[in-house]
């Protein structure tokens, strides 16, 4: 772990990453709240107060991504080939 780096920013964007790239409402839904919760322990962390309300509204916003239902795949989407989650990085 590096010095003055907030680890749980990079663990939250990570979890919006893999939300986004849900194939199911479930995963997708878990994800966003895996995503709030880092970014909340991210909020907590933080000194600088810009910073913090910075974070705190990520938080906020994965929350609300996950609390809105996501829509069906149209069919094109269904047909196109998907990216395995583990080549993300």
């Amino acid at each position: 772990m590096s010095f003055g780096r907030n680890p749980h920013v990079a663990k939250a964007e990570a979890e919006e990453q893999k939300a986004q790239s849900a194939t199911d409402a479930a995963s997708s839904e878990r994800g966003w709240r895996e995503a709030a919760r880092q970014w909340d322990r991210a909020a907590e962390r933080e000194t600088d107060a810009r910073r913090r309300q910075e974070y705190t509204s990520k938080a906020e916003a994965a929350r609300a991504n996950a609390d809105t239902p996501a829509a069906a795949p149209s069919a094109a989407e269904e047909d196109a080939p998907r990216v395995p989650s583990k080549l993300l990085n």
